[in-house]
């Protein structure tokens, strides 16, 4: 297993670069960019095919650099500096445990002073470009695809924070043992409450600029595949606790050409430090699991990513909007109950039945995704703009 891209290098090349980056969280950053490639392009054919349309703004030019705006600029350009210089100077500790140096109050004043000056410079120096410049009000055309920045934005905050509160909700025990490392650790993680929390943020922010909701979600459902499977690599790569049940038994003679680490494997080094020590490690991250389990990470990365392909190769053969997206919601949920199976993770007692967080959700999703598809397809004449 990998704690940092460091790590990997090194495996994979033979030389160290010390870099202060989590496998984990370098995976989770390109699954965003593996969504937001997917979705900035379905946007693009859905308005070339006439689905969706621009809208007009009013925006104002020219506008006079205020005194808010000096202060605005120059604190973060402080607080930066403060934080950039004490790396530099500091770059062990940073190694170390990045999200603790991040998110700690450690820093250079040095730095602040130096950071709020650059700030200072540059923000007067866009002060003095507008001189003799008229501030005006002029009308701007806006491609549902120009919002994917923000909506990257919109989804990543609101994604990790639900992620983090349906964990913590799902984890009571840890969270009360200790609640303030249990919000500000990088790992436990929910994709379900990510899920949920971005999906109505993203479809609140889409919807106040008036792109029609159905045909975002369906624009949106190969890419949430796709980055479910890269997310998932860094969970096996890294060993991040999201793993399976114990596997003790003998691999089958039909995966006997695969490596025996796809059938049950301890995750040495994992970065959460599980199991029982390692002999003769040195440093951290020196544990591995008692016993073998199942890598489900690998195999939901393996079935995200071929999910992903078959809805991208028949996104254009579905015309009814909306439609796309109920199908993604009928294979997330066959797929995430059929691995929960196989799962390590907290389960519920209802009426008798113990079920996990996930299970519970997954089922609610596949139902919603066929009650939804019925629907849909039994419409006749709908608007393709209509949300």
């Amino acid at each position: 297993m990998y704690s940092t891209i460091s790590d990997l290098i090194n495996d994979l090349f033979g030389f160290y670069i010390p870099l202060p980056i989590q496998t984990f969280g370098f995976f989770m950053a390109l699954s965003f960019y593996g969504a937001y490639v997917t979705v900035l392009s379905e946007l693009k054919r859905k308005e070339k095919n006439g689905l969706l349309s621009v809208s007009q703004r009013k925006v104002t030019i020219n506008k006079p650099i205020t005194q808010s705006d000096y202060a605005f600029s120059v604190i973060v350009g402080a607080l930066l500096g403060y934080k950039i210089l004490e790396m530099i100077l500091d770059y062990g500790s940073l190694m170390q445990n990045p999200q603790e140096f991040i998110l700690s109050t450690k820093g250079n004043f040095l730095g602040l002073v130096i950071g709020g000056g650059i700030s200072f410079y540059f923000k007067k120096k866009d002060a003095d470009a507008l001189k003799g410049k008229q501030q005006q009000e002029i009308v701007e055309t806006e491609h549902p695809y120009q919002l994917m920045g923000n909506i990257v934005v919109i989804a990543a905050v609101a994604g990790l924070l639900g992620a983090k509160i349906f964990h913590n909700l799902e984890n009571l025990d840890d969270f009360s043992r200790d609640p303030i490392g249990a919000l500000l650790s990088f790992s436990g993680l929910t994709f379900y409450g990510g899920l949920i929390i971005a999906a109505f943020s993203v479809l609140y922010y889409t919807g106040k600029n008036k792109v029609p909701h159905l045909h975002m979600i369906d624009a949106a459902a190969p890419g949430l595949f796709l980055a479910y499977g890269i997310g998932r690599i860094g969970c096996q790569m890294s060993g991040d606790g999201d793993w399976g049940i114990n596997n003790l038994a003998p691999k089958p003679n039909w995966m006997s050409f695969l490596p025996d680490w796809m059938w049950s494997f301890r995750y040495p080094h994992n970065v959460v430090s599980d199991g029982i020590p390692i002999p003769d490690c040195i440093g951290n991250h020196c544990n591995m699991l008692e016993f073998p389990v199942y890598p489900t990470p690998f195999y939901e990365s393996v079935l995200s990513i071929l999910i992903f392909i078959f809805l991208w190769s028949i996104r254009k053969k579905i015309t009814t909007p909306g439609l796309l997206f109920c199908i993604y919601l009928m294979l997330n949920g066959i797929e995430r109950f059929g691995i929960e199976k196989i799962r390590i993770n907290t389960t519920y007692n209802i009426a008798g039945h113990h079920i996990t967080q996930a299970e519970l959700i997954s089922t609610l999703l596949f139902v919603a995704g066929l009650v939804g598809a019925v629907i849909l397809s039994t419409k006749k004449n709908k608007s393709p703009l209509n949300n």
